[in-house]
């Protein structure tokens, strides 16, 4: 019997959001989502026996964090009773930013998990395991284009991810401005939370996004680019505007984030083939053909508060090492 295993998966952004849940206890999400995965945005995870230990341990970058979230996805994997595990985990991309790094994280977690206690499951099954870790995370165990379907069944059997497309059907890259590399003060958990509890708006986008996904899906079986950036874009900004309505109102943007909507607006205008999407955090996401990559990330480049800027291929899912 193997003592370790190590994954890795790509960061995924949402094109159709994700933000709030039917059922916090079980991770259920409100509403479906659609996303695409990241090939240059990853988590490398390494889950090792440790029978030594009283409790699972887990190192995120390093650094010993709170294992309880950890150890509640090894529970759907390990059989009763069994060892417990030691969790190294480290992403090449900020941590905690608004960049999905828990999504990767725990796809890449259920992945090694699976492997190293012997339990095969199919993508499909390990993408309702990983959901519990993270909501967005079944989406990292596919590649490409992917979508998550909220379910209707209150025990969350239906509730899972489905790989759409893969990369290769149309190999977008997507070009990340990094305007602040420090954790987000609110949490996207509780933003959910605080953001359904309050906002008038809540419900109205929650009405909103099965006819966004159907319009999203639409739009990358025919290669539609005008069509995905309409979608996407007004997703993302719906998404934030019910934030924004919570009490206290959640802003996650910064006066970079604001420059950047307007840069990657007007190259539109101008015929550059790009659109933005931003989840919870400062960081903007502009969605581009390939020969448009380089011009993109010139332009964001060149804002002030722009710390880094990232390119990315659409990548595959999550894989053992």
């Amino acid at each position: 019997m193997a003592t370790s295993a190590t994954a890795r998966a790509g960061a995924n952004i949402a094109l159709v959001k994700y933000w709030g849940k039917r059922d916090a206890r079980l991770n259920l999400p409100a509403a479906g989502s659609l996303s695409i995965t990241l090939a240059a945005l990853e988590t490398v995870t390494t889950v090792s026996l440790a029978p030594e230990p009283a409790a699972d341990e887990f190192f995120l970058q390093g650094r010993a964090e709170d294992a309880a979230p950890v150890t509640r996805v090894l529970d759907l994997l390990r059989p009763p009773a069994g060892p417990r595990c030691r969790v190294d985990s480290a992403n090449n991309f900020p941590t905690g930013a608004g960049l999905a790094s828990s999504a990767s994280g725990y796809a890449a977690l259920v992945v090694a998990a699976a492997h190293l206690f012997g339990v095969e499951l199919g993508a499909r099954e390990l993408s309702v395991i990983a959901r519990q870790g993270s909501g967005s995370a079944a989406r990292s165990l596919f590649g490409g284009f992917c979508q998550m379907h909220a379910g209707e069944l209150p025990g969350g059997e239906d509730c899972h991810a489905e790989g759409l497309f893969e990369a290769s059907h149309w190999p977008l890259e997507v070009v990340v401005a990094i305007t602040d590399r420090g954790p987000k003060a609110v949490s996207s958990r509780d933003g959910m939370n605080l953001t359904m509890a309050t906002s008038p708006y809540y419900r109205a986008w929650v009405d909103t996004v099965p006819g966004d996904l159907a319009l999203a899906r639409e739009a990358i079986a025919r290669r539609d680019f005008e069509a995905l950036a309409a979608v996407a874009e007004s997703s993302a900004l719906k998404m934030h505007a019910s934030a924004l309505a919570a009490s206290p109102g959640l802003l996650y943007w910064n006066a970079a984030t604001m420059a950047c909507l307007h840069a990657v607006r007007q190259l539109r205008a101008d015929g550059t083939p790009v659109f933005f999407t931003i989840d919870a955090g400062p960081q903007v996401k502009a969605v581009c053909l390939p020969e448009a990559a380089g011009r993109v990330a010139t332009m964001l480049t060149a804002i002030n508060g722009v710390r880094e800027v990232l390119r990315t291929p659409l990548g595959p899912g999550a894989r053992l090492v």
